[in-house]
């Protein structure tokens, strides 16, 4: 009897361990969805970071256009003040040249007088010529602070177009008013210069007028990357210019053509060799 009781309470215990296991084991499975769910809630992003991500990146675009604004604002202010400093110079030089026409003009009174020789009248003569080079190097030299000026707003003013407008396929050519832009489907690169510059010289007997050869300071201080680019100081409407634009075609070789003037700022009509230059 001790011993069916026995039996009967081993299998009862045995009943309830099995039934236990199989409750966790449906317990378990039951709650791992839960699990899931809770754990990709936590793992995914929090309401709201898509939107502050975007917001972020426009304030980050609006620093940099606040940014370059500023720069544009100081680099025009300095060229200006360095053009006025030349025109101040060459004031100085125009009354040396003044001083140097009127000496000449008193030797060579002498000289007509019997009263000095001639050497003397050769060495005013060379005085007013070397004068008269100063005025020209400050003129020169002015000329290139308005076409640095121009050059980069130009180019900075396309830039502003051309991503506003659609994307250009290989070959294609974009006209305004203001510039050309050829999408040339040649690998140019700045070493390639030496072809355009050979075509020039066989065309016109004369060297390729090139007014910034890859990266220049202007590029540097603007953020435009320039490294495999070259200006060109042609008219694009002028006949070199045109024919220039022809040879560039004709090899698939991009360009922007720039032939706007920049009122109350300077004119700098050019040819940008090269593929747009983008800023960074």
């Amino acid at each position: 009897m001790k011993k069916q009781i026995s039996v009967r309470l081993v299998r009862v215990v045995s009943f309830q361990i099995l039934a236990g296991i199989i409750l966790t084991v449906l317990f378990s499975l039951l709650l791992m969805p839960m699990t899931t769910v809770a754990q990709k809630k936590q793992v995914g992003p929090k309401p709201g970071t898509a939107k502050r991500k975007t917001n972020q990146s426009k304030t980050t675009q609006t620093k940099s256009v606040e940014e370059l604004t500023r720069l544009r604002e100081e680099f025009i202010k300095a060229t200006n003040d360095y053009k006025a400093s030349l025109q101040n110079l060459r004031e100085s030089y125009e009354k040396g040249v003044q001083k140097a026409e009127g000496e000449l003009a008193k030797s060579r009174e002498l000289f007509a007088a019997g009263l000095i020789s001639r050497r003397v009248v050769e060495t005013g003569e060379a005085q007013l010529a070397q004068e008269k080079d100063k005025v020209a190097d400050v003129d020169r030299r002015m000329a290139t602070a308005d076409s640095q000026i121009a050059d980069t707003l130009l180019e900075a003013e396309a830039e502003t177009k051309l991503a506003k407008s659609k994307p250009l396929p290989k070959g294609g050519m974009i006209k305004t008013a203001s510039f050309i832009r050829y999408n040339g489907g040649a690998a140019w690169t700045l070493s390639d210069a030496w072809k355009v510059q050979r075509f020039f010289l066989d065309a016109f007997k004369k060297p390729l007028p090139i007014a910034v050869f890859g990266q220049g300071s202007i590029h540097d201080r603007w953020r435009l990357d320039h490294h495999n680019a070259m200006d060109v100081s042609l008219h694009p409407d002028g006949p070199e210019g045109q024919a220039l634009l022809g040879f560039l075609r004709a090899n698939g070789i991009p360009f922007l053509a720039f032939r706007e003037a920049i009122p109350g700022t300077a004119t700098g009509p050019h040819i940008h060799v090269g593929r747009p230059s983008h800023r960074y």
